[in-house]
């Protein structure tokens, strides 16, 4: 459009955990597209740069890492070197896409033409007018389960006038081509060839959203009985693994278990082989969205709107719960979540062979 503003270098910032950080990378393809020839730089957690790591509207990952707070001189030079390196790049616009204080600390450093970030409580008059003024525009980011993550972020690009084209909304993930080499030879140990097995990653970072695993043991039979091959994935926690160690008791069919084997580049590689991804709400999830991998999620205490797979064909399960989603670590933050125990292997069995057909 004529009337789209132009920028020559942007910072987006969003400094939250992984699948928080994938849901930003249509912004950096939005702005691409809006503006020709713009270099878009990225700032995030350092545990996260995989993420976005091979985005190719992406110029230059930055990174701040969690450490820092740890060395109260250390932490000083290790911002000086960053804040010399963002103020070399000599930006004019400025994304923040999270309510830290740091997004806003750095628009005032920088003075870009133009900072956008989001509307935020921040406890007294005084800390929300300095928030207010630490930025050139604010967009409002919808309470409860209203809003797509990714639709929210894009609402940052809207409040400065850019409108997004429905092409560019996808959310991207880039593996590599070493990843994806590590995992064909994974898969041909294995004697499983890429699109003829269904992923199951039913684990969390948080556990309170993981499924019972007797339920989750009576869907993977099943799909082991039709014929599918399944692999398993989960991340090395220890708390992942001993979940993992349950479900493989209780299976009574044969699966190919690389859980905790891999990392995140070899991860998004494998979902990308995948003919469907079966999961809960996690990153991994979001992961599948990114690669294209038909998904099928189930929702517990977390919001199934806010949170959904984006841009693929898919199906959430969920359980008819007046008080879901409520965002609690399992009921009255207890860490057992009877809203995603309530949900059955009918249900997302269904679900499975919904999807399947769909995506045929």
């Amino acid at each position: 459009m004529s009337d789209t503003p132009q920028f020559k270098r942007a910072l987006v910032i969003k400094l939250r955990h992984h699948g928080d950080v994938l849901l930003t990378s249509p912004v950096f393809t939005v702005l691409a597209q809006a503006c020709p020839g713009i270099e878009i730089d990225a700032l995030v957690y350092d545990e996260t740069r995989d993420m976005l790591q091979g985005h190719p509207a992406i110029a230059q990952l930055h990174t701040v890492g969690r450490k820092w707070r740890g060395s109260w001189l250390g932490g000083i030079k290790a911002w000086w070197r960053l804040f010399s390196t963002l103020r070399r790049r000599d930006y004019d616009l400025i994304v923040n896409l999270t309510d830290h204080w740091h997004g806003a600390r750095l628009a005032r450093l920088l003075r870009p033409r133009v900072s956008v970030a989001p509307q935020a409580e921040k406890g007294s008059a005084f800390s929300n007018k300095l928030w207010q003024r630490s930025f050139t525009a604010l967009y409002p980011e919808l309470s409860k389960n209203t809003r797509h993550t990714v639709e929210i972020h894009l609402d940052a690009l809207r409040r400065i006038g850019i409108q997004p084209r429905v092409e560019d909304k996808r959310t991207l993930y880039v593996a590599g081509e070493a990843a994806e080499a590590a995992v064909a030879e994974r898969l041909a140990a294995l004697g499983v060839s890429r699109g003829s097995y269904v992923l199951v990653h039913p684990t969390s970072r948080w556990m309170f959203k993981a499924w019972p695993v007797a339920y989750t043991a009576q869907v993977i039979d099943e799909l082991v009985r039709r014929g599918w091959p399944v692999v398993l994935s989960a991340a090395p926690s220890d708390e992942e693994m001993a979940w993992i160690a349950q479900l493989r008791e209780a299976l009574t069919q044969p699966v190919h278990d690389l859980a905790g084997q891999l990392n995140l580049k070899q991860l998004g590689a494998l979902i990308a082989g995948a003919r469907l991804y079966v999961g809960v709400d996690s990153m991994p999830m979001h992961l599948a969205s990114a690669v294209g991998t038909p998904t099928v999620a189930l929702f517990g205490p977390t919001g199934d709107i806010k949170w959904a797979p984006w841009g693929v064909a898919h199906r959430v399960v969920t359980a008819d719960f007046s008080c879901r989603p409520c965002g609690k670590a399992g009921c009255g933050d207890g860490r057992v979540s009877d809203c995603i125990n309530a949900i059955t292997p009918g249900q997302v069995m269904a679900a499975i062979d919904a999807v399947l057909a769909e995506s045929a």
